[in-house]
């Protein structure tokens, strides 16, 4: 969601653009006078929607670094760190399967616990365990490619 432009803008903004600036006229896309103007209404600034009419015409990061399609609004919001789907899906594939080692343990424990006590248990975990073991293995083996 973009930030309200009617919105008081903070120092922290004000030091974001200013910092914004330092960095495009270090790049060459404005002159040192345009940096010194531009700094000026910065710091003047009231609003959010001041700052942004302040960069509008700059991109917001480094083009060759990072494509940014040009119909997306200037935003003086840092953006979010984007993981591709395959990062996620093996981070979601090691965390489900720690999920299925630890409740697992848990399971043969209580039963190891019980059968230590002299009551000699049914191995019910492998019920818990071996269909849940199953379908995750089946999902690793026929999930998506790598």
């Amino acid at each position: 969601m973009a930030p309200n432009p009617d919105i008081r803008a903070s120092d922290a903004d004000r030091d974001r653009v200013a910092e914004s600036l330092r960095e495009h006229c270090a790049e060459g896309r404005i002159t040192m006078d345009e940096m010194h103007e531009r700094l000026e209404a910065a710091y003047a600034a009231k609003t959010l929607g001041d700052l942004q009419e302040i960069t509008s015409d700059l991109p917001e990061h480094d083009l060759y670094q990072y494509p940014i399609p040009a119909s997306r609004p200037n935003s003086t919001a840092s953006p979010a760190v984007r993981r591709s789907g395959g990062d996620l899906y093996r981070q979601g594939g090691r965390a489900v399967w720690a999920t299925w080692a630890t409740v697992s343990a848990i399971n043969v424990v209580v039963w190891l616990a019980l059968a230590l006590t002299g009551t000699m248990v049914y191995p019910w975990w492998i019920w818990v365990a071996g269909p849940w073991g199953a379908l995750l293995l089946i999902r690793t083996v026929f999930g998506p490619k790598r």
